[in-house]
């Protein structure tokens, strides 16, 4: 080996195929990611990473990566455009929308994807350059419901400490593989070994996480709901609530114990596919822990009653007392909120469709419908950032027409997706490993955490940076002026104290530039950090955030200071330690403080869900049929998937089309054999796939994996489709009926092999 050889760097940085983003150090030759390992100095992760990070370097480096913007002409191709004519476009096609229709009819959808976060931020400046006020991303299809409830129950959003509690529980929530928590497998693997620890998951098919549980609940698909009311009417009838600790600490009890108590648990039981004997057995498990803590994922947020669902299971564990207990469940600090939670409640209604803004995101379910309907208040132009909802949202030719529908649209991503590919303009970006990132998804208490990742590749020639697209819009729009950030400039040359004094100071006598926020802080404190770090420049503003909402928490953390003094230290600690820092540290009892409910207390009644357990009785427990009697789960994630940032189907060692799983007593019934291709058939559409008999089926439950059906063209010729695009088959019209998330997990389907 050369000594100083450049292959033999270990380089810093991140995974970015889910949202724990796992520290990573990896080796370089050129653009190449040669080798990959588990930073063990990382924050959060400590050296963890699952199989999946290993293939970083086929996200990073594809065939047929657009290094130039590209303009869509009325036939549908494309023609290049350089920098210059791109912005100066765009930014005409924009104010054009806004002289035609008035303000607000853009819509925003972005900034929700697999931790690129920082473009976000830039984006604001230009959304309120724009009046753009609407605004979606993934999080609406998935999040919704569960933060519109927590926002009733607690005006934040909770979290549960896995690594220490005693009985962990996973609603539609495989860890295995979609993680969720630092350290996954890790502490999977020690509950499971520990004989004073428990887990309970509920599930209908084995997965990986219920082979290692204690209580694995194999529900029927789409019955949760009725499964977790039954648990609290046994808590109720058992007597094994935490009386005392619920009339100190909570609010509704009288409403739910009259809504609970007499529920029929035997029914319940019997239409759930659980056994009456387990689910008391399970009760008592909960009832007698020191603590619980519970976590749901996209198998009910994606599913019937997914909101009530949301709902029951904090119902569950309120009553056995597990907030702000060591090892339960706690409000946590954040660096820049997913949500807004006080908002819950009193939320505004989407003048096109009347349903509820949930946090301000519009129902990313209906905004197709929206905009293909002849309501004057529909959208007329789309901007979208590091997103792909022609592929991801439900009823992809729907979102297809609806871009095509509006007068303009933009993307901005990293590759030329099937949204990009019906965009008016599109302008590529920088890669996670080009450019600093961070995650706002750290859910960490007593202790968060925040790691901020700097590039360790330059972006190709022709690529820019979010921070960097934004920035030459707005200049585009004539809303700054290059004379306006020398002052500043010169500030942020002295140090961070001399440029928060400044900037304060700038901030009052030019509202309107401050108005854009992450631009100044660019154009100003962006000119002084290392090179491929300007991007980071928004931090300073979430670092002065921080540490002006949780001071003392910060302090504790190991940041000194004073008022910005204080913020300026922990920016500091955030962009020079790619190992991560930890940003607040509380004690445990300091959970009750972060509850943002008016009198502090928990509250466990929200009527319109009571009415919906009112009706569970005569609700019906399955939505199959005789022309469709299976139920699809179309976006099982699996050891091999990433949702779409994985275009390159190469980096699968198996499962390379994406198998139709299905349990063996209906391949035999159907006369299926392993292998064999078979059609599809839904209420939205059809597609075939390549069958696959897998033991950990239940019977009438099928699945297809998520991330696959994407185009890609492996040579540099024209894009293949390669496995099934599971939103060919999903529909919008099966939602949930208050957040409108619609149910990818629970579509009805019909199976036929397909004759050779």
């Amino acid at each position: 080996m050369k000594e100083n050889d450049p292959k033999e760097t270990w380089h810093k940085t991140a995974c970015v195929l889910c949202s724990s983003n796992c520290g990573l150090e990896v080796k370089l030759d050129g653009k190449e990611i040669t080798r990959v390992r588990g930073n063990k100095s990382h924050v959060g992760s400590k050296g963890y990473t699952c199989e999946k990070a290993l293939r970083v370097n086929f996200y990073q480096n594809f065939h047929g990566r657009i290094t130039t913007p590209l303009k869509r002409l009325p036939d549908g191709t494309h023609i290049e455009v350089d920098w210059d004519t791109a912005i100066s476009e765009v930014a005409e096609g924009f104010k054009k929308v806004n002289e035609t229709y008035g303000d607000g009819k853009i819509l925003y959808y972005g900034g929700g994807g697999q931790g690129n976060h920082l473009g976000v931020g830039y984006s604001l400046a230009t959304r309120n350059a724009l009046k753009i006020t609407r605004r979606s991303n993934a999080l609406a299809q998935e999040k919704t419901g569960e933060a519109w409830v927590e926002g009733r129950m607690f005006g934040a959003h909770t979290h549960g400490n896995f690594h220490e509690t005693e009985v962990a529980v996973f609603l539609g929530k495989n860890p295995w593989h979609s993680h969720g928590f630092d350290e996954a497998r890790r502490v999977l693997k020690e509950i499971s070994a520990d004989p004073n620890r428990s887990m309970v998951v509920i599930d209908p098919r084995r997965t990986e996480t219920a082979d290692l549980a204690d209580f694995w609940l194999p529900v029927k698909p789409g019955s949760d709901a009725f499964l977790l009311a039954a648990i609290i009417s046994v808590i109720f009838e058992e007597n094994l609530s935490a009386k005392s600790w619920l009339a100190e600490n909570t609010v509704g009890l009288n409403e739910i114990t009259q809504a609970f108590s007499n529920l029929p648990v035997g029914d319940f039981a019997s239409r759930c596919g659980i056994p009456e004997e387990q689910i008391r057995t399970v009760a008592r498990r909960l009832a007698k822990a020191k603590s619980v803590a519970f976590y749901e994922d996209l198998g009910i947020e994606m599913g019937p009653h997914s909101t009530l669902v949301s709902y029951l299971q904090r119902v569950v564990w309120v009553l056995l007392g597990n907030y702000g207990n060591y090892g339960g469940m706690s409000v946590h600090s954040y660096a820049a909120p997913l949500f807004n939670y006080k908002a819950s409640g009193s939320e505004p209604t989407d003048p096109v469709t009347g349903s509820l803004i949930i946090s301000d995101f519009f129902a990313c379910n209906e905004i197709a419908d929206g905009i293909l309907s002849d309501h004057p208040e529909r959208n007329r132009a789309l901007l979208i950032e590091s997103t792909n909802p022609v592929h991801s949202l439900a009823e992809s030719e729907k979102f297809r027409q609806a871009m095509r529908a509006v007068d303009f649209s933009v993307v901005v991503d990293v590759a030329l997706t099937e949204t990009a590919r019906e965009a008016s303009y599109f302008l590529p970006a920088a890669t996670q490993y080009e450019k600093v990132e961070t995650t706002f998804f750290s859910a960490g208490f007593p202790d968060n955490w925040i790691c901020v990742r700097p590039p360790i590749l330059k972006p190709p020639e022709g690529v820019l940076t979010e921070p960097e697209i934004h920035t030459r819009i707005i200049r585009e729009l004539g809303l700054t002026k290059d004379v306006d950030f020398l002052p500043l400039r010169e500030l942020a040359k002295k140090g961070l104290d001399e440029f928060s004094e400044g900037f304060m100071e700038f901030s009052i006598n030019n509202p309107e530039v401050a108005a854009l926020g992450a631009i100044a802080l660019y154009e100003t404190l962006g000119s002084v950090l290392p090179d491929g770090m300007e991007g980071a420049a928004v931090l300073w503003f979430t670092a002065q955030q921080t540490a002006l909402k949780y001071p003392s928490q910060v302090k504790a953390a190991g940041h000194k200071g004073e008022g910005p003094s204080l913020g300026n230290s922990l920016f500091e600690a955030m962009i020079s330690n790619p190992d991560g820092v930890i940003f607040t540290r509380h004690e445990q009892e300091q959970s009750w403080d972060l509850l943002n409910t008016v009198d502090s207390k928990i509250n466990l009644a929200i009527p319109e869900m009571l009415k919906e357990v009112k009706g569970l009785a005569d609700s019906p427990t399955q939505y199959t049929s005789d022309e469709f009697p299976f139920v699809l789960a179309a976006g099982e994630r699996r050891s091999f998937t990433a949702n779409t940032i994985m275009r390159n189907p190469e980096w699968r060692k198996r499962d390379q089309e994406g198998t139709l799983r299905l349990s063996l007593e209906d391949a035999q019934k159907l006369g299926i054999d392993n292998g064999a291709r078979v059609r599809i058939t839904t209420p939205g559409g059809t597609a075939v796939a390549v069958a696959e008999i897998n033991e950990t089926m239940m019977q009438g439950h099928v699945s297809l994996p998520n991330g696959h059906g994407l185009s890609y063209s492996p040579a540099g010729g024209e894009p293949e489709v390669f496995g099934v695009p599971t939103n060919e088959l999903t529909s919008t019209d099966w939602c949930d009926p208050i957040a409108k998330t619609p149910w990818h997990k629970h579509v009805p389907a019909q199976l036929e092999v397909v004759n050779p």
